[in-house]
């Protein structure tokens, strides 16, 4: 007899994308059909995304008002508005593993996904734009190059070009895109002091930094805080010799064989730095997520890759656990006022707790209010022309919100800081943290500044 929703905390199943079934549409078709049939008799999961209200309103509106009644052919609706933020599974849905509903709504799209890659469909087709997008490491190759990277991040910002990254990529012309960095973080940053290597009974004293696409190519002053704190707690760094993307862009658009192309590339190299006893730390989560789960999945038999998920750590998850060994330094000068933080859906997917809160809550009169909606960027769904409205409108509440801080008691003195505006606004997603500040200009809810919170605690440290 089934039961009302889990007991238990959900658990994830291995990605059977190597299946003599796995790319069989009418078997996929099939479970999502038994998916959706689920999801409609209980639609607790309309406010997350638009793949729900998609969904429930092709059942209230065909003929038999069931899913029975939606023709197969636009579940690819319900497919396309799929961003793979993880939170239907993680927050809301009572039938996940290890219920006997076996509900995975994220790798069953994730399945449609690479079926569409492979196959496509007449007007289903994944797109050039949408390839080119997914392929970081090919447009990152501009950056870092004299005079080639400026010359492009001034062309990018004319209308002329953005017109015509619409007409050929599908790159919503209004939508906020990175700039090429003058110089990548792999080639700027300093080396480590040779400090003592202190193991804690929690953490290992030596950091590998996968640096990640987006650091490296696009923000490496993300990068080159996260090192300045590593130093100034005396934690001896280095950058892992080699890496190439996670592989994240790829699987959110079903391309599993490039996925799997990046793991070759990756998980050899980086298993030998956990083997060497090293914390990995990415400081993008999607990344961090990737090979904390999605590969891990993908490859359950591989040692190497359970390996590296074992030694992966999210920047804050390792200095709070760094802090409870008692080797974190704790003194912060500088004091940052009122930040309204946003915890990105990849990060709350790790189970690591609210672990950047509490270490920005560390910093003396500074008033942290945490939210914990999407912010709708979602990779390449928020640039995309066909979904950059969509993603505005489903960050909208978060944006409303991080923009009515509360304020809070001081800890000294009597008056209450004032509610209202906040002086930061900061995401651990780099790429969300600018499509919040994006979100504060349209809707005209102010200007405070936008911030990385490694960025934040470099500045709390007093680090020039």
């Amino acid at each position: 007899m089934a039961t009302e929703g889990n007991l238990q905390a959900p658990t994830r199943h291995a990605i059977d994308w190597k299946g003599a079934d796995y790319y069989n549409e009418e078997k996929c078709f099939d479970e999502l059909e038994r998916i959706f049939d689920i999801c409609h008799g209980c639609r607790r999961c309309v406010s997350l995304c638009g793949s729900f209200p998609t969904l429930f309103d092709l059942v209230d509106e065909s003929s038999t008002m069931e899913v029975d009644g939606v023709a197969k052919a636009d579940y690819w609706k319900v497919v396309d508005q799929c961003y793979m933020c993880d939170l239907c599974y993680m927050t809301k849905c009572p039938y996940t593993p290890p219920h006997e509903w076996n509900v995975d709504f994220p790798h069953t799209m994730l399945r449609a996904k690479a079926i569409k890659f492979e196959k496509g469909a007449v007007g289903n087709k994944v797109t050039l734009g949408e390839k080119f997008l997914s392929s970081t490491d090919v447009h990152g190759s501009f950056a870092g190059i004299p005079i080639v990277s400026q010359t492009i991040n001034k062309i990018n910002q004319t209308k002329p070009a953005r017109a015509l990254l619409e007409a050929t990529l599908d790159v919503a012309s209004e939508a906020w895109l990175p700039e090429l960095a003058t110089k990548k973080f792999r080639s700027s940053a300093e080396k480590s002091t040779e400090y003592a290597v202190v193991n804690g009974a929690k953490t290992p004293g030596k950091v590998a930094i996968y640096s990640t696409c987006y650091i490296n190519y696009n923000e490496p002053g993300i990068g080159h805080d996260l090192i300045k704190i590593l130093d100034h707690n005396a934690i001896p760094y280095v950058l892992v010799h080699k890496e190439s993307c996670c592989g994240m862009p790829k699987l959110e658009l079903g391309d599993l064989n490039s996925v799997a192309k990046s793991k070759e590339a990756n998980i050899p190299v980086l298993a030998k730095y956990a083997a060497d006893g090293y914390a990995i730390l990415t400081a993008v989560p999607s990344c961090t997520l990737m090979f904390k789960q999605e590969l891990p999945l993908m490859f359950p038999d591989c040692a190497d890759t359970q390996a590296v998920k074992a030694a992966m750590w999210d920047p804050f998850e390792y200095f709070m656990a760094r802090k409870r060994d008692g080797l974190l330094k704790t003194e912060f000068p500088v004091s940052l006022g009122k930040i309204s933080y946003q915890i990105p859906c990849h990060g709350r997917v790790q189970n690591i707790g609210k672990k950047t809160e509490e270490m920005l809550k560390m910093i003396p009169d500074t008033f942290v209010q945490t939210n914990e909606r999407c912010s709708g960027h979602a990779g390449t769904f928020g640039v995309k022309k066909a979904t950059h409205s969509q993603a505005m409108k489903i960050g909208k509440p978060l944006f409303k919100k991080m923009a009515d801080h509360p304020g809070s008691l001081p800890t000294t003195g009597d008056d209450r800081a004032a509610a209202g505006l906040p002086d930061y606004i900061s995401s651990d997603c780099p790429l969300g943290g600018h499509h919040i500040a994006q979100g504060f200009e349209v809707n005209g809810l102010g200007a405070p500044e936008q911030q990385h919170p490694l960025s934040l605690v470099r500045k709390a440290y007093g680090i020039k």
